[in-house]
């Protein structure tokens, strides 16, 4: 059962709320303060709150949670994240300034993962790789 506070509509009629200044008994979930009110001193910052994460520390948090043992488990769906892991990818696989062969460029890949057309669609999706006459070059 999912608690209806979370999602933004209010408790049943036959769950009483707390007097208002008061505090809720523990373990019982608040409503989370109106827009524009500071969260009470000792409750974690709403996600819009929280302060800003820097690059290479979530960077590093990326890369550890989507490599094991040196190959890519899985594609992130979020751009932020994928361009993390195809930036590695690409610093990895194709570090010299020249024209890669689309069969180099798979061969390459598919020591990371096995949907090589995925990953090279995003490498020049994300302008980290450029494609021309079958051959691939880093942007």
């Amino acid at each position: 059962m999912t608690d209806d506070r979370v999602h933004g509509r209010s408790a049943p009629a036959s769950v009483p709320a707390a007097p208002a200044g008061t505090t809720p008994a523990p373990g019982a979930l608040a409503a989370p303060p109106a827009p524009g009110v500071p969260a009470p001193a000792g409750h974690a910052p709403a996600p819009a709150q929280a302060a800003h994460v820097p690059d290479d520390v979530f960077e590093a948090k990326v890369l550890r949670s989507f490599f094991r043992d040196g190959r890519l488990v899985s594609i992130p769906a979020q751009d932020r994240k994928k361009r993390v892991v195809l930036r590695h990818l690409r610093d990895l696989c194709f570090n010299e300034e020249r024209a890669y062969p689309e069969r180099e460029v798979n061969q390459r890949l598919a020591l990371f993962h096995p949907d090589v057309a995925a990953l090279r669609r995003y490498l020049v999706d994300f302008g980290l790789m450029t494609r021309a006459s079958g051959e691939y070059r880093r942007a």
